[in-house]
């Protein structure tokens, strides 16, 4: 039953669990709505092995990876990629941030008691530029990794200043600095959110159309997921949001008026520094090797990555004309991390249940490993996995395989000790 023009794209269905009545399709590449037909077949196949007590959470097919959740017994998720990076791993956490931002926009009750479907679905609409984010291949791999992703400022301790002051006199606890959807500072409270609350916040912001301000109605799918907050930006710069979370005061023309101003135009320089980094997500005076195409570097303690595409630069990657694709880049070391935190990181894998889906590779083992590397065609890959850090590295296929372990070695002990991270 499966469409022959799925090549390199994904569809997600919503539907109620008990009543199978689809709430909404998304879809990401070349591909068409899929007929009620499908739909039924899909959602059909899934309550047939609920009735037979066997929970069905993914299949195959020679081109397509299917993947199914059913949540609080109300909301069901089903999701078809027929890309090469996709993976169960994937797919699982992409259906968890998924129903994560449904409860973040329009909260959890009116997922769980159905009364009025067809209210609910034009509420889900509101969800929209969320979910079609989280199918969209972008400069962010928070939804995979489940980290928020990061900009490290040579400014940031006089940024954490101006913020913590900032959000002091708007009375609340919970404010961030971001550019570009990738977090700059922020304080206290606002790390202490949830790891899946603060990627949804920041990848809700980044989805939305640039505005000078926003007053938007949120909830935090674990920490309030029945009770709403206000999320207030304002655009610092273009491309440059600071974000605060707090009750019904102050009002966001309270906020625009005494206070943006008054804090934020003393560090108009700084603001302006962060734009240009992040792509490169940390300063590019930070000397790595000259045969590294792609970079991803987690805080395993504090839930927070930095990824880039561009190690070297923007201008640099340009220049480089045999260098893989950015999208290329980005799908190997998406694959890379499926594979190290599924195959080879057993501490990852563990913490984490959708991994259950994974066969055990490294039950066979005698240690549990903290190296790993691919050797490909087009490029080759290291991994290395510390108490704290998590380090992935995309190299060029020229780089020599017996090299790999010392570059690896030296940028994780340059990167922790140059970059505040």
């Amino acid at each position: 039953c499966w469409p022959n023009n799925m090549a390199g794209s994904v569809q997600l269905l919503c539907l109620a669990t008990n009543s199978g009545v689809p709430l909404y399709c998304r879809s990401k590449g070349e591909s068409r709505q899929l007929p009620f037909s499908v739909i039924g077949s899909l959602n059909g196949v899934h309550m047939f092995g609920s009735n037979q007590d066997v929970l069905l959470t993914s299949t195959c097919t020679d081109n397509t990876r299917v993947c199914w959740r059913v949540f609080r017994d109300s909301i069901t998720l089903i999701v078809m990629s027929s890309e090469e990076d996709a993976s169960d791993l994937y797919l699982s956490r992409l259906l968890d941030n998924v129903f994560g931002a449904m409860v973040l926009v329009i909260g959890l009750d009116d997922l769980v008691n159905l009364k009025n479907v067809e209210r609910l679905k034009r509420e889900l609409r509101a969800c929209y530029k969320l979910i079609d984010s989280l199918l969209t291949a972008s400069d962010w791999i928070g939804d995979l990794t489940l980290c928020v992703d990061c900009v490290v400022s040579p400014d940031a301790a006089i940024l954490q200043e101006a913020l913590e002051v900032f959000v002091a006199a708007a009375q609340s606890n919970f404010g961030c600095l971001m550019v570009m959807g990738k977090v700059v500072v922020a304080t206290e409270k606002w790390w202490r959110l949830a790891p899946q609350e603060v990627v949804l916040l920041t990848w809700l912001v980044g989805s939305l159309a640039p505005n000078s301000s926003r007053d938007y109605p949120i909830y935090l799918p674990q920490g309030s997921p029945t009770v709403p907050h206000r999320l207030l930006t304002f655009q610092l710069v273009p491309g440059v949001d600071v974000c605060l979370l707090c009750g019904p005061t102050p009002s966001l023309q309270q906020v625009q008026t005494e206070l943006v101003d008054r804090f934020w135009s003393p560090v108009l320089e700084p603001l302006k520094t962060c734009l240009s980094l992040h792509q490169v997500t940390f300063p590019i005076c930070i000397p790595l090797h000259h045969s590294i195409i792609g970079l991803l570097l987690i805080n395993r303690e504090q839930n927070k990555n930095l990824f880039t595409l561009q190690p070297h630069g923007v201008e640099s990657s340009q220049q480089s004309g045999t260098v893989l694709s950015p999208e290329r880049r980005r799908s190997v070391l998406r694959q890379f991390y499926t594979l190290a935190v599924s195959a080879y990181f057993p501490a990852e894998a563990s913490e984490d249940k959708p991994a259950v889906l994974h066969e055990e590779f490294h039950a066979g083992f005698t240690h549990a490993p903290t190296e790993c590397y691919v050797a490909a065609d087009d490029h080759k890959s290291y991994g290395i996995q510390t108490r704290q850090h998590q380090l992935l590295l995309a190299f060029t296929p020229e780089t020599p395989t017996f090299a790999l372990r010392n570059i690896a070695t030296k940028t994780l002990n340059l990167l922790t000790r140059e970059v505040p991270f």
